[in-house]
């Protein structure tokens, strides 16, 4: 089994630190082969920003995403670049505000505002990619939750702890609410 992630967004949205999260929680504390790599454009913030987890059962031997499984894009631009890689019958996790235009293709789409979630129900929006962690977590199924609440709590600033959960817990809910069909 291979299992691809892409976090994709701008910089300055946190994704590299949720990539090595989510890296860490699989590896740590799920026991999963994994690795992790970056890449991001010149500027600090405002750039093309992407992190790739890698997640097997067996020896990785190209440390890349080819055929991703899961897209996740807080941005329409990230959005539009990366979907080509999106494999027949994966995932396109996108924030519903920030990607209002949904590629076509042979995909699931699950459309969750998270930006929105963190600002308004967290109130802080730095914790966006805590929240899409939440949100991946349900969706994917590729990590448990306990591994994720654990790495999180392992990589955010001391005395962030209460505020990091209460965005993991929303993307949890989140999550769970976008997994359900719609009528």
């Amino acid at each position: 089994m291979r299992y691809e992630a892409r976090l994709s967004g701008e910089g300055g949205q946190g994704l590299i630190l949720a990539g090595v999260i989510l890296a860490e929680a699989v590896g740590i504390y799920d026991g999963k082969n994994v690795t992790q790599s970056q890449s991001y454009g010149p500027e600090s913030r405002g750039g093309k920003s992407k992190s790739e987890v890698i997640i097997s059962d067996e020896e990785i031997d190209y440390p890349k995403a080819t055929r991703v499984d899961l897209l996740l894009s807080l941005t329409q631009e990230s959005c539009n670049e990366y979907v080509k890689d999106l494999k027949e019958g994966g995932h396109l996790v996108v924030d519903a505000t920030y990607v209002p235009s949904i590629p076509p293709g042979s995909f699931q789409v699950y459309q969750v505002p998270m930006i929105q979630i963190a600002r308004e129900e967290i109130g802080k929006e730095i914790v966006a990619n805590i929240v899409a962690l939440g949100v991946i977590t349900e969706i994917s199924g590729i990590v448990t939750r306990e591994a994720i609440k654990k790495a999180v709590l392992a990589r955010v600033p001391k005395g962030t702890e209460a505020l990091n959960t209460r965005a993991l817990e929303a993307g949890f809910a989140a999550g769970r609410t976008a997994m359900v069909p719609k009528v």
